[in-house]
């Protein structure tokens, strides 16, 4: 359960932000729609491998410039 102290005087909006951002983190709605449809394990393992590639390129981006 997300619990969302809010101070006196508080404004609606900034504590609706602050539920929002810890709703964000805990991954619910990501979670869900991984599981909305299967994907292979071969696949995860593929798009895996090329996100770390990505990363690795950008990286090396990074310290060339």
């Amino acid at each position: 359960m997300i619990i969302v102290p809010v101070k006196e005087g508080e404004n609606i909006e900034r504590a609706l932000k602050k539920f929002k951002r810890k709703f964000e983190k805990t991954g619910v709605i990501r979670e869900l729609r991984n599981r909305k449809t299967f994907v292979k394990k071969s696949v995860v393992r593929r798009d895996e491998i090329k996100k770390a590639i990505y990363r690795q390129h950008l990286q090396l981006e990074e310290e060339n410039s």
